[in-house]
């Protein structure tokens, strides 16, 4: 692959999002983002889509400028539930700040939607998961569980209000996140997506050079996930990202299964963790409380190591 300097992110540290320079003073943030529905609502499902695929720019400290729709959808499918996950989608993207420009649909059997989004940063201020500084305090913003709860949900066993508060989970942006990490001038952040807690934070761990001991007893949890994993309502994905794992976490005695799969539940549109130093941690929390983000929790440590993932009791 050629070399390009002005490539500023790419692949390299499996990063939330690219990053290009176009100027000293302007860069694009590339990213996209699509997924079969999680959730039986049209317009749910379209808001929590978009939301999830502009999390990636707010993770990396850019501000989102335009979308593009990705979608693939069945034959049987209504043109009023499709108009249904679109509109969904273009107001979660207006919430946010930004046009909806286009797009490109394809014939699928299963229905699928998200979004391309395109945003600015400022050359050298971008946030990567490749920067967390030992002494850093990790800091999350949103409870845990929505992989659990969405699973339950298909299988018609978790309640209504389980599944509500999940769904606003999902649907709400990171934002307000993102201004306070920029605006403390945090050292390192990523989403929590597909790959679970423990997998983005392995992620971070790897990229920067360090290990980060995370804290089971410290993580916020939607209401009704410890009662569904009970009931066995786990991901396929969990278990996959369990599997991916075994190199990079070290896992405390004291442990139980179900830690395990919270803590490696793979999350849609979950809340940014943030490595922020620990003299920058109050301001932090206090922007955090203010904005009234889901939660503003701190949830570990980094440390002195070669990259692994101590996740502790």
């Amino acid at each position: 692959m050629p070399f390009d300097p002005n490539v500023l992110v790419g692949f390299d540290t499996g990063d939330d999002a690219a990053i290009y320079r176009v100027t000293d003073e302007i860069a694009l943030v590339l990213t996209l983002d699509f997924f079969p529905p999680i959730v039986d609502d049209p317009y749910d499902y379209g808001a929590i889509a978009v939301a999830n695929a502009v999390s990636d720019v707010y993770a990396v400290g850019g501000r989102p400028i335009a979308g593009l729709n990705i979608a693939g959808f069945p034959d049987v499918l209504t043109h009023e539930v499709i108009a249904k996950i679109l509109e969904g989608g273009a107001a979660k993207a207006a919430e946010a700040g930004f046009p909806v420009l286009g797009g490109h649909t394809v014939r699928d059997d299963e229905p699928k939607y998200g979004m391309a989004v395109t945003g600015f940063v400022h050359p050298g201020k971008q946030v990567t998961n490749a920067a967390a500084q030992v002494g850093d305090k990790l800091v999350i913003t949103k409870p845990l569980g929505n992989g659990i709860i969405a699973t339950a949900g298909k299988a018609q066993v978790a309640k209504p209000e389980i599944i509500a508060a999940a769904v606003k989970s999902m649907s709400t942006l990171n934002r307000d996140a993102a201004d306070a990490m920029v605006a403390v001038g945090a050292h390192s952040a990523t989403d929590v997506t597909g790959f679970g807690l423990v997998g983005h934070l392995m992620g971070m761990t790897r990229a920067s050079g360090v290990n980060a001991k995370v804290w089971r007893s410290s993580l916020p949890v939607l209401d009704g996930t410890l009662e569904l994993i009970d009931a066995g309502m786990v991901p396929g994905g969990t278990h996959r990202n369990l599997d991916s794992l075994e190199d990079g976490v070290v896992w405390a005695d004291e442990l139980t299964d179900a830690d395990k799969f919270l803590m490696a539940d793979p999350q849609t549109s979950g809340g940014m963790l943030i490595s922020v130093a620990d003299d920058s941690l109050d301001e932090l929390l206090s922007r955090l409380r203010d904005f009234g983000t889901l939660a503003a929790d701190v949830v570990g440590e980094i440390v002195p190591g070669p990259g692994v993932v101590e996740a502790l009791s």
